[in-house]
C-alpha cells in the first residue's frame, strides 16, 4: 500500500502532462507513491505517451470530457495511499515539495489539507493558492481589484489573502486544487468531491466541507511548485469554462453562504453574478487568444 497517491486529471495537455511527470521523477518523494492519470478522451497523442514512456501510471480512460470533479474522484477511488495528491498536469514540482507537503500532514494530525506556494512560471506568487471565504464583499473587492489599490487591507484582501506574508505557514479557508495534499481520513469522512460541480469552485467546496468535519485546512509555503495555468481543458473550450467558473460559484454560495444573508440580498446578489457573467463573456468575444482567466506571469 503506498503512502502517497498522485492524482492527475488531464485532456490535450501532452506535453505539459510529460513535463509533470519528469519533474516528479526528477524531485523522488522519500515515501511510496503511485500516479493515477485520468484522461478525459485526449486527441493529442497523450494515452500513447503514457503507455510508452510512463507504463508504470494508471490510466483510466473516460470516452468524453468528463470535467474535473468526476475524473478526480474517479482517481481517488482507485487511490489507495494515505495521502491523496491532486496535480494539474501544467505544473512542475519543485526539490522536496511532496515529502515536505507528506510530513506537514505527519506532524499535524488536525490538518486535512495542506497546499503549497504555487508559482507562475516567472516565478512571482500565483496568488489564489490560499484564499479566504469567496463571500460576497471578498470577491466584488476583487473582481473591482480593491485589493491591488489597498495591498495590506484585510477588508479589501479577504478572498486572496494578500495582506498575509506569502512566506509564512498558517490555516486559510482554501488552497488551490493545482496542488493539493489530502489526508484520505478526511476524504472519506466528507464523502469526496461534490459532482454538481463540472469544474471550478469544486476545491473551494471540499475545503469548506473538510473545514466544516473539524479539519483545517494550511497553506505552507515551504513547499512549491510552478503552475502555468489555463493549459487544460480550459484553454480548449473557452466560453463553457467562463460558463462553467460562474454556474460553480453560484452553487457555491448557494450550498455554502447564501444562509447567512437574507433572500433580498441575495436576489440582488444573483443579478450581480448575471452580469458578471455576459460581461466575462463580452471580454473574451473581444480577445484574439481566447481564455478564460487572467494570463499568468
Amino acid at each position: 500500500m503506498p503512502d502517497l497517491s498522485i492524482c492527475i486529471v488531464t485532456l490535450n495537455t501532452r506535453q505539459y502532462l510529460s513535463d509533470c511527470l519528469e519533474s516528479l521523477a526528477a524531485h523522488p518523494a522519500a515515501y511510496s507513491t503511485e500516479i493515477i492519470v485520468v484522461d478525459n478522451h485526449s486527441t493529442d497523442g497523450t494515452r500513447e505517451m503514457l503507455a510508452q514512456q510512463y507504463p508504470q501510471v494508471k490510466l483510466i480512460l473516460n470516452e468524453a470530457n468528463e470535467g474535473f470533479t468526476r475524473p478526480v474522484n474517479q482517481a481517488m477511488r482507485a487511490a489507495q495511499g494515505r495521502y491523496v495528491l491532486l496535480l494539474n498536469p501544467d505544473t512542475l514540482l519543485l526539490a522536496d515539495a511532496l515529502d515536505r507537503l507528506v510530513a506537514f500532514l505527519e506532524d499535524h494530525p488536525q490538518a486535512g489539507i495542506v497546499g503549497p506556494k504555487v508559482l507562475n512560471r516567472d516565478g512571482s506568487l500565483q496568488m489564489a493558492c490560499r484564499r479566504g471565504l469567496p463571500r460576497p464583499g471578498a470577491m466584488i473587492s476583487y473582481f473591482l481589484k480593491l485589493h491591488r489599490l489597498f495591498p495590506h487591507s484585510r477588508r479589501f484582501g479577504g478572498y486572496l489573502l494578500n495582506y498575509l506574508d506569502a512566506d509564512t505557514t498558517y490555516p486559510v479557508d482554501g488552497v488551490s486544487g493545482s496542488c493539493m495534499l489530502i489526508r484520505r481520513a478526511a476524504a472519506e469522512q466528507v464523502g469526496y468531491f461534490d459532482e454538481r460541480f463540472f469544474a471550478y469552485q469544486e476545491d473551494a467546496d471540499f475545503c469548506f466541507q473538510v473545514q466544516r468535519a473539524g479539519w483545517q485546512v494550511y497553506y505552507h509555503p515551504a513547499a512549491q511548485i510552478i503552475h502555468y495555468g489555463g493549459q487544460g481543458g480550459s484553454r480548449h473550450e473557452p466560453f463553457r469554462s467562463i460558463y462553467e467558473w460562474h454556474r460553480s460559484y453560484y452553487l457555491y454560495y448557494r450550498k455554502n453562504l447564501a444562509r447567512d444573508y437574507c433572500f433580498l440580498f441575495n436576489a440582488f446578489y444573483y443579478v450581480l453574478m448575471g452580469l458578471k457573467l455576459l460581461l466575462a463573456i463580452f471580454t473574451n468575444l473581444l480577445r484574439r487568444e481566447k481564455h478564460p482567466g487572467p494570463r499568468r506571469g
